[in-house]
């Protein structure tokens, strides 16, 4: 089997009805990036940085896997597919996918704050005071501006097995997810499927450009897909 590797962003989930990052106006949810997604942030405002991902993780026990989501775990059974995310829900593995790495946390996990590998499944709500059994306070298990991202080796030794590699739903402008595509020397081919594909000449790639939503994407991705 070939190995297919699929790195996703927000705008495969945007059709569940999860929000992109941050609107045009650089605010997420009416907050400042730094106030809700930084160590700093948190420092300075525990209750509204927990309160804003408690939020954030009753949307997604909400939503659903779309066909996008859907499609890629179908495809495990013609190639060995692993999904390389920046997101932080959990809709791949809801829709079957097997092999998943997520770049930027797990919004259903939280973590201590004094030791990063106490690692929790979390579905309830994270207070101030919500400890763990060493009586340490936990936090969301995300990956915020200025921590390093623990699975980014992990990222590039798929990439750089990579036969096929398809990008779904991000710009790869935010690193060092941004850099992954640079260790796929192996790779013959290149797709990307996004409504509003950014400039793909910095990949230093051939890339096969589909530009429509996720879900209308990935259904015309299939397709060609058994010519290769």
């Amino acid at each position: 089997m070939k190995n297919l590797v699929f790195l996703t962003g927000a705008g495969i989930s945007a059709e569940s009805g999860i929000k992109t990052f941050r609107d045009t106006d650089g605010l997420w949810e009416g907050h400042d990036i730094m106030e809700v997604a930084s160590f700093d942030g948190f420092e300075k405002n525990p209750a509204l940085v927990l309160d804003f991902y408690n939020q954030r993780r009753k949307q997604l026990l909400e939503v659903q896997p779309n066909k996008a989501h859907e499609i890629i775990a179908d495809l495990q059974q013609h190639f060995n597919v692993t999904v390389i995310t920046q997101n932080v829900d959990d809709l791949h593995e809801r829709a079957g996918s097997d092999k998943i790495i997520h770049l930027h946390g797990e919004l259903l996990k939280a973590r201590s704050v004094v030791n990063e590998d106490l690692i929790y499944d979390w579905k309830t709500d994270i207070l101030e005071g919500t400890i763990n059994d060493k009586n340490q306070q936990l936090r969301p298990h995300i990956v915020w501006f200025g921590e390093a991202v623990p699975e980014i080796e992990n990222a590039v030794k798929i990439i750089e097995k990579a036969d096929i590699i398809v990008i779904v739903g991000t710009s790869l402008q935010v690193y060092p997810a941004a850099g992954l595509i640079d260790y796929a020397d192996k790779a013959q081919h290149f797709f990307y499927i996004d409504l509003k594909p950014a400039e793909t000449s910095y990949f230093r790639k051939k890339i096969k450009v589909i530009p429509k939503k996720a879900s209308e994407g990935m259904i015309e991705l299939q397709k060609l897909l058994k010519d290769l």
